[in-house]
Formats: structure tokens, sequence, C-alpha cells
């Protein structure tokens, strides 16, 4: 599945609701589960992709249909480029949802300690590199806010994985959610050192490893 935001057509990077890839994600899930019947339904969410899987999973008919959710790096909590923005994007998402606030950053975010996988990473033209644009960024903060005000509502079986040196997304609130979420089977993984992008990072192959044990022995 494509997001709107990603090859399809319109501004690359321009989300204009997120409860827009909410009700994708659910009419995919759906997708999946009438091509496989029978089958265990597993969701994985990297950073803002997290954040649209938990909150699709707070959906009862979504809770009932999948077996578990694994995440890593999920944006549950984001902190702003500037304090100021906080203020300031309820607004500019009204006014000028397409503006940007600074220049692109052609090297990219530092989200990796390896520097071939972030020569690969930004290598692939669909990686986006420009600055974000502030409704993006609004939608984010308010996707973030909603998983913190509703957390003890997830029931779902969750595998949650985040870098402690993570500078993109909040490792302490992956371990909030963690500790609020009711869900009787959840575990959590904060890995030493490690940045955002944890399948990109030198312990990568551990990692995989961690997160097809956790499948395997609900299977």
């Amino acid at each position: 599945m494509d997001w709107r935001h990603g090859g399809s057509d319109g501004l690359h990077a321009y989300v204009h609701s997120l409860d827009d890839a909410i009700i994708d994600t659910k009419a995919f899930i759906l997708h999946v589960l009438a091509e496989n019947p029978g089958l265990p339904c597993f969701c994985f969410g990297h950073s803002t992709g997290g954040a649209i899987i938990l909150k699709a999973a707070l959906d009862p008919k979504v809770e009932k249909s999948i077996a578990g959710v694994v995440l890593t790096s999920p944006a549950v909590g984001v902190q702003p480029s500037h304090p100021i923005f906080l203020v300031l994007a309820p607004v500019f998402s009204f006014l000028m949802p397409k503006f940007q606030f600074s220049a692109a950053n052609k090297k990219g975010a530092i989200v990796s300690r390896d520097p071939a996988a972030l020569v690969a990473k930004y290598s692939d033209p669909l990686v986006y590199t420009g600055s974000i644009r502030v409704r993006t960024g609004h939608e984010i903060l308010k996707i973030t806010s909603y998983l913190q005000q509703n957390s003890r509502k997830l029931k779902v079986p969750f595998f949650v994985l985040h870098g402690a040196a993570d500078t993109v997304t909040d490792p302490d609130a992956s371990l909030k959610l963690y500790k609020e979420a009711s869900s009787e089977d959840k575990s959590i993984k904060l890995i030493p050192e490690c940045l955002h992008d944890l399948l990109f990072e030198p312990e990568r192959e551990e990692i995989k490893r961690d997160i097809i044990e956790w499948l395997d022995n609900r299977v």
C-alpha cells in the first residue's frame, strides 16, 4: 500500500489529515484479512507509521481483527524544533498548510550511526529530505497528543522497540505507552545508543531477530 503522502499523486510529504491514512490502513487490514482467511494478522509501524497503526488499533473492530503490533520508534511523542511551533502550528496549518519554515536539508536527518545505511536511505528519491510542512507537522503533533491521552485504551498485544538516543521521536513516550497501555501482552526494548531508524542501525540483525522471535512466539 502506498501512502497518500508518498508516491501517489499530490504534493510529496504533504499530509492534509492523518485520519485519511488511518482510514486507508483499516481498509488495507480488512483487505489482507479477506485474502488470508484463518491466518493471524500482525501490523508493523515505524515512526509516524507506528502512530497510525496505534490509532487504528484503538478501533474495536481493528482490535478484534489483529493478533498484534510491532512498533519501531513510534511517534507517540515528538519534540518540535522550537517550542513556539506548538503555539503557531494550528494557526499556520489553517492559513498556510503547505508552508515550510526553513530550507530543505538535502543531507537528511541523522537517523543511523551507519554511514553506508544513511547513503542508501537518502539515495532513494522517495525519501523526503525537505523541511516538514506546517500541516504535516501539526497532524503529527495532533496524533501524538491523541495517543498520549488514550494510551490506557490500548488492548492489542504489542512489542515496541526504541533507540535510547533517538532525537526524532521520544523513547520516554514509548516507555510511557508501555506502562499505561491496558494490553495484557506487551513488551518493550529500549536499545542503548541507537538512533531513530533501528533497521538501519549497526544492531539491525539483532533487532530483526528480536522482532521475529516475538512474532514466532505468537503464531
